[in-house]
């Protein structure tokens, strides 16, 4: 055989080595069993930082079983917060805690619903996409969830600009619910067209404990949410416990006789002191190393890309030391500091304890940063309105105030004099959204003495008139509530020798996240600040309103329309939340 010329030959070669396709996306899928909230999403979230820590580019799904399109339409009480995105996408919570622990920035495909799903398919099927076929929920239904995640997995949410190495996809609810049936049989068929070695999954199961102290650790739940999730085609790879306290390895032991899986990829993840210490837990037990070799992973390239596994089936991954110790160092610092700072979080939404998530762990990642340790007194506005004795002693007692967003009047006369109490002795005061709104609404008041001010939200017969000191966006739709909010990341101008520069370092501009449909009314904006309140942050158009402060000497008064809490990183506070809790410990806020 004739040799091949080398030039053509070296040719030949680099046009392979161009058109090779980038190595596809891995998953790792995430079910749940027994009961619902037994931290699934922090599982998910944890798996996630363990990945990222031997180099892989990693990006998250979150499936929720129910019919409403997003969560934009529920109520805090019935589902927790509602998470917004920098798309403007409105999601469930568990989108906030892959943003958290993996520093990336998601879209709204990245939270998947029945709604969606089943809206998408009926739409292509008005539309004669499906060619007359009868539309079926295998097939169709399940096609359109596969393409979603599918979609979803190879877009770059990292800014490098690379497609992720890992995708981590978690099916919110409980194996067995009937809603979720369609998702589970398109995980099935996931698992089967990408192969042991592209899907991993990780079923998160309660371990009970019945009797007296130590107890007894059953594993009968545990065993018949596997065998529910067997006979839908799905077997786990790994199996999760949760408990109180460790499960044993004879438990251990147990379980995987009974579900078929290795002891050793049974893993007992009981209550830690801070959900960051997770993926230290997951660390400890090897948990990346045994996921790496169910996807015969052996190393990353600086590009992203992923080697497959040797011919010995080793693996030869290095975690990131730097990374890690900064992570330690972190959940760490939450615990340690015998320092204590008190925030007053004035709310209404406090019976349900995920509906101010992301403002805690926004207080929380700055209270790492102030090596300070946080206490949160959870203040009902409706007993404030009552004069309740207990929850004014919480206020007083705090170093801070915090009003966070919220919809609806119940409750806002008790924030209305939250704030009046921060402004008049001067405790530190950080308002979101709803609570920058009220705080207009107090000053107007109580400082320029319109005494019916309030906000058209509350009472539309102010509308047009001096009262209405905030008012309905012009852009608004007062028909339809799904989606219809000023959303997602807006650009705000700052001031120069403002607080709201200084906050944020000396930026004139920030970008922040927003879901909002009333804003303050830019026709008295010039009276409050003649007053003393100063409009230092505005949108693009000037007259906007974004920013609030006092004039004078008060220690910190911040008022922001947009969520601030969104954008907070446990490796980066949030600039407003440290600047408070600075504020509140005492120390200067914007050194």
């Amino acid at each position: 055989m004739r040799a091949q010329p080398p030039r053509r030959a070296a040719r030949r070669a680099a046009t392979t080595s161009a058109a090779a396709p980038p190595p596809p996306t891995k998953f790792i899928v995430v079910t749940g069993g027994v009961i619902s909230g037994i931290g699934k999403g922090v599982t998910a979230s944890s798996i996630g930082v363990c990945m990222k820590m031997l180099g892989a580019r990693v990006t998250a799904v979150k499936i929720d079983p129910y019919l409403n399109v997003d969560a934009g339409t529920m109520s805090p009480l019935e589902h927790g917060e509602c998470f917004v995105l920098d798309d403007g996408g409105e999601t469930d919570l568990d989108l906030g805690n892959y943003e958290r622990f993996l520093d990336v920035l998601l879209g709204s495909d990245s939270n998947l619903t029945t709604g969606k799903i089943y809206k998408k398919v009926i739409e292509r099927e008005r539309c004669g996409d499906y060619l007359g076929k009868t539309v079926q929920i295998i097939p169709h239904v399940t096609d359109e969830i596969m393409a979603r995640v599918e979609s979803v997995a190879r877009a770059p949410v990292d800014g490098s600009g690379a497609p992720p190495d890992i995708c981590i996809v978690e099916l919110g609810g409980t194996i067995g619910d009937i809603e979720s049936m369609p998702f589970v049989e398109a995980l099935r068929q996931l698992q089967l067209r990408h192969g042991p070695s592209g899907f991993c999954l990780v079923h998160v199961s309660m371990v009970p404990t019945t009797g007296p102290p130590p107890g007894e650790q059953k594993t009968k739940p545990t065993q018949h949410s596997v065998k529910e999730l067997r006979s839908l085609g799905l077997t786990p790879d790994f199996i999760v416990c949760r408990s109180a306290h460790e499960v044993g390895l004879a438990t251990r032991d147990k379980i995987g006789l009974f579900c078929n899986v290795p002891t050793e990829r049974v893993l007992s993840l009981y209550d830690v002191p801070n959900i960051y210490r997770v993926p230290l837990e997951m660390l400890d037990r090897n948990l990346d190393i045994l996921i790496s070799e169910q996807l015969r992973l052996t190393s990353y390239r600086s590009s992203g890309a992923v080697f497959e596994g040797r011919s010995d089936g080793g693996v030869s991954l290095q975690r990131d030391a730097a990374f890690g110790e900064s992570w330690k160092a972190m959940a760490t610092r939450m615990e340690s500091s015998d320092r204590e700072v008190v925030v007053a979080l004035v709310g209404k939404y406090h019976a349900q304890a995920d509906s101010y998530l992301s403002v805690q762990s926004s207080l929380k990642h700055a209270c790492v940063a102030s090596d300070r340790k946080l206490r949160i007194e959870f203040v009902d506005s409706e007993k404030l309105e009552d004069g309740d004795a207990a929850s004014w002693r919480a206020v007083k007692a705090a170093g801070g105030v915090l009003v966070p967003g919220g919809f609806g009047d119940r409750g806002t006369e008790g924030k209305i004099d939250v704030i009046k109490y921060a402004r008049e002795h001067g405790t530190p005061f950080l308002g979101i959204c709803l609570g920058m709104q009220l705080a207009v609404v107090e000053f107007a008041r109580n400082v320029l003495d319109i005494a019916n001010a309030t906000s058209s939200e509350f009472d539309g017969s102010v509308a047009g008139t001096r009262d209405e000191a905030v008012l309905f966006m012009p852009e608004g739709s007062t028909t339809t509530m799904g989606a219809t909010m000023r959303l997602g990341s807006r650009t705000t101008f700052l001031a120069a020798d403002s607080l709201a520069s200084r906050v944020y370092g000396g930026a004139r501009e920030v970008d922040e996240r927003h879901r909002h449909r009333y804003e303050v009314n830019p026709d008295l904006v010039a009276e409050l600040e003649d007053g003393g309140l100063r409009f230092s942050g505005k949108d693009d158009t000037g007259r906007r309103a974004e920013v609030v402060e006092l004039d004078g000497d008060h220690p910190f008064f911040f008022g922001c329309q947009f969520h601030p809490e969104y954008k907070s990183r446990p490796l980066s506070p949030s600039p407003p939340f440290l600047a408070f809790v600075r504020a509140a410990a005492a120390l200067d806020p914007c050194p």
